[in-house]
């Protein structure tokens, strides 16, 4: 299986990352605090919520981070972040 991120779902993933680290923060989590919940390291979640890093993620990982964050996977997907100024 290819690492490789197809160039239409490069913004995909750099948004599902961003709206990860908006929900953690708006918890008032630490990466450290929310990376143990959702069972997976700090530099995974670190690399996933990070704007100039695209890092593909398993669905088992976005599953455990919807729990994490008590939201449905689906609601993570669909969330939309205002434009930013």
């Amino acid at each position: 299986m290819s690492k490789e991120v197809a160039f239409k779902n490069r913004d995909r993933f750099i948004e599902l990352g961003l709206t990860i680290a908006s929900l953690r923060k708006m918890q008032g989590l630490s990466q450290e605090e929310f990376a143990v919940k959702a069972k997976i390291s700090r530099s995974h979640l670190s690399s996933i919520e990070a704007p100039n890093i695209v890092r593909p993620f398993s669905l088992e990982v976005l599953y455990n981070i919807a729990d994490a964050l008590n939201v449905d996977p689906a609601d993570l997907i669909q969330a939309k972040l205002p434009p930013s100024k």
